[in-house]
């Protein structure tokens, strides 16, 4: 098993399990070094000042914030060590909310909660008080000198801990214009239902591939062994515009060999014609 990333303990009400948190996820996209073009060589990114272009050691470095363009305000360790919040090695549930409650945004990373040795017992009694209750633990921790809001929820055999956003930290929706749902003819949503319908499916995330990473290492290895790799161009698709939408969905159901409601046929041909008719 890999290592744990950081050992503590979950905590609720008096009660205390001994845990360790492992990543849940992995990144398989190659990773890139910047080179100098002329002769292929690694190229060094060095801390230059901005005043004398002289490049700073590690040891003359320290913080600031910009508060407005050019005007900065130091930060010492000790203004660090004074906001910081006391360093726990603990996972504190504060709350169980009902799951549908919580906005998908607030999600941001997660991470695998697995119990010490000794510790099973407790952890499979929480996990599955979780899983019954139908409830998520909302707690706070410590990770990396810094605090997170998380999420502890249990999947599968596992008790599952996701990194959270602060309320604060989401763009608030005010500050963009979203259409009305009046905007939406019938005959259109209608239209639009049978295409979603025709490719509902069961949930299977083994099907879904990261092409972009696949076709990245088959140009990497074809370059290892000195070959160009021809890969097929994808066609641009073409954005639909209010004058045609019914078209290119009444094509897309089509290609997915759904067949639209007779409702939805009448209401697309009355629609058509009076495109024509408007077209002249």
């Amino acid at each position: 098993m890999a290592r744990a990333l950081w050992k503590g303990s979950i905590a609720f009400g008096l009660v205390n399990i001994p845990i360790e948190l492992h990543t849940a996820v992995r990144n398989h996209r190659p990773k890139f070094r910047m080179l100098h073009a002329k002769d292929k060589s690694p190229v060094r990114f060095e801390r230059v000042c901005v005043r004398d272009g002289t490049p700073v050691a590690w040891e003359d470095l320290i913080k600031g914030y910009e508060y407005e363009k050019g005007h900065f305000v130091t930060m010492t360790k000790e203004d660090f060590q004074a906001a910081a919040v006391e360093k726990t090695r603990t996972v504190d549930i504060l709350d169980f909310v009902k799951a549908e409650e919580i906005d998908d945004r607030f999600f941001e990373t997660p991470y695998y909660l697995v119990p010490a040795k000794g510790a099973e017992p407790a952890y499979a009694l929480l996990r599955e008080a979780i899983r019954d209750s139908g409830r998520i633990g909302i707690a706070k921790f410590i990770l990396r000198d810094a605090q997170h809001l998380a999420a502890v929820e249990a999947i599968d055999q596992a008790l599952v801990l996701s990194v959270m956003r602060f309320a604060d930290e989401l763009v608030d929706t005010d500050a963009f214009t979203f259409p009305e749902a009046g905007v939406v003819r019938s005959r259109d949503l209608e239209m639009a239902k049978t295409l979603v319908n025709n490719l509902a499916a069961e949930w299977d995330p083994g099907k879904y591939t990261d092409q972009y990473r696949e076709n990245l290492l088959r140009i990497i290895r074809g370059k290892m062994k000195g070959r160009k790799v021809e890969l097929e161009s994808p066609s641009e698709p073409r954005q639909a515009n209010v004058v045609d939408l019914m078209e290119r969905l009444r094509q897309s159901l089509a290609q997915s060999g759904a067949k639209p409601s007779r409702t939805a046929k009448a209401k697309s041909k009355k629609s058509s014609r009076k495109r024509t008719r408007h077209a002249a």
